[in-house]
């Protein structure tokens, strides 16, 4: 299927006696943002390093780019950009020399043209000259991307990118990412955002090693039959409700959003019976809602082990 950037199967990494990644499978389709999301210490990074060829798999097979992610990742490297979810270009270098020593490193012939072109691109032909040391979190972030768009790569791959960046700046990045999307770059990007993971055209979810679901987001929004009512009233009413509702069998979560709560049960009948007892209570509204992506990945995580230890 020549349509597809990413295609590999069964991919598993261990480390000692700890298997971090397991049985792993993805496909991305050329030109699509693929979002890709999990708990801490799910195996998430682990595996866009072996995507990417930093990590070579235990086992498994399968193709980044039309490479074979086995026996020819310095291949896989020339066309893709890694961008991680640490800032790790040089903070005593200017962004003109930041650009230009990565070009360097990639060999680029026309190194020149290639810099003033991301400067351009991304809007930092203003602060050129400006220490990378001194930029905020999103003008770090649009310098890390223009680096990673410098020998102009096929694929991206993202790891946690806005991380630490004010709203303004994540809404900056997300545009600059789906219009280069737009120019049939493919993009894998690991988030804990939910309302990024509402931006990628399809998601992943990873949990111990795991792909546990994918598909679009309206996908696996529907993966799970959630019966979901939102309840609000005063902080102090909603954090007794939530602590009495938390010890009930029939009820799978109970998720503080703003000014409500959100119940949450697998079964209908099961969940309307198990909350009448409390519906009655004074100055409390109860109403049925439609889950969210958040509310299905809490799910997902439930019973997933720790993967951190």
């Amino acid at each position: 299927m020549t349509d597809l950037a990413i295609d590999v199967h069964g991919l598993n990494k261990s480390f000692g006696d700890k298997h971090v990644v397991k049985d792993f499978a993805l496909q991305v389709r050329r030109g699509e943002i693929y979002g890709f999301l999990g708990p801490n210490g799910s195996g998430k990074t682990t595996s866009i390093r072996m995507l990417c060829g930093l990590l070579r798999p235990d086992s498994g097979s399968g193709t980044c780019l039309g490479h074979d992610v086995i026996r020819q990742t310095g291949a896989i490297k020339r066309e893709v950009g890694y961008m991680t979810q640490r800032f790790s270009l040089w903070e005593d270098l200017t962004i003109r020399e930041n650009l230009e020593f990565v070009a360097r490193m990639y060999g680029m012939k026309d190194r020149r043209a290639a810099v003033g072109h991301a400067l351009a691109e991304l809007g930092l032909a203003e602060r050129r000259d400006q220490l990378a040391g001194t930029l905020s979190g999103g003008w770090k972030q649009r310098l890390a991307l223009a680096a990673c768009m410098l020998h102009r790569p096929r694929l991206l791959l993202l790891d946690e990118p806005t991380a630490g960046v004010d709203p303004q700046a994540r809404r900056d990045f997300w545009e600059e990412i789906h219009a280069l999307a737009a120019t049939g770059i493919s993009v894998l990007v690991a988030t804990h955002y939910m309302d990024e993971a509402e931006r990628c055209h399809r998601l992943a979810y990873i949990a111990d090693g795991r792909l546990l679901a994918k598909g679009t987001p309206d996908e696996v929004l529907h993966l799970f039959h959630l019966s979901t009512w939102a309840v609000s009233g005063t902080p102090a009413q909603l954090s007794a409700l939530a602590a009495k509702l938390k010890h009930v069998p029939e009820i799978c979560h109970v998720t503080a959003f703003g000014n409500t709560l959100h119940v949450m049960g697998e079964e209908d009948a099961a969940l309307e019976r198990a909350i009448a007892p409390f519906r009655d209570e004074p100055g409390i509204d109860w109403r049925r809602a439609d889950p969210t992506l958040e509310d299905v990945f809490l799910h997902l995580m439930q019973g997933a082990p720790d993967n951190l230890q």
